[in-house]
């Protein structure tokens, strides 16, 4: 059985999920709604306030698919309760980034500035010019997005120059000099 998998999910009050016959979740919450289609060999459920998931067999696909269905599902109910947000920091002499409208400017101290705009679900905040804050409902589309802002200039390893996660620890080198 899934350690994960087998724990139901509660429903907090406020949150309104609804299981379509075709197995297609839809949470509403204060913060939006979110729809994900699940795989049909796994059984959902709303009971008491309760999310519960059942498999169907004990072959390696459903097993992997039960605890990914909870694990989403869960995931979407916090994104419309609370919310997911991730926090960059720009490290490096010259490098920064401001918000203009709906717009986020980087200078990575490539020739031109490079300009990332908001998606409907996705916002950015820049609260000093070496933090961005990315935050949105949609879990895998706020990583996807910080992914893809972190990927203009990722960090170096010998003077841990580029763009980081706030958790990151990038492991330095020494340089020529270390023998």
């Amino acid at each position: 059985m899934s350690r994960i998998g087998k724990l139901p999910v509660a429903v907090p009050a406020g949150v309104e999920v609804k299981i379509d016959g075709n197995n297609l979740v839809t949470v509403k919450g204060p913060k939006g709604q979110l729809q994900e289609k699940l795989s049909e060999r796994i059984k959902v459920e709303n009971k008491d306030g309760a999310i519960t998931f059942e498999r169907s067999s004990d072959v390696k696909e459903d097993r992997s698919l039960h605890g990914l269905s909870r694990a989403l599902v869960n995931n979407m109910i916090i994104g419309v309760t609370n919310g997911f947000q991730k926090k960059l920091q720009l490290v490096g002499v010259g490098y920064r980034a401001e918000k203009k409208g709906d717009t986020l400017i980087l200078t990575l101290g490539y020739s031109h500035p490079i300009e990332v705009k908001d998606t409907a679900d996705v916002k950015t905040e820049v609260p000093n010019p070496n933090e961005i804050i990315v935050s949105g409902i949609n879990k895998t589309l706020v990583g996807d997005f910080a992914a893809d802002i972190r990927a203009w200039r990722q960090p170096e390893p010998y003077k841990g120059k580029g763009i980081k996660y706030d958790n990151e620890v990038i492991i330095r080198k020494e340089g020529k000099t270390g023998k």
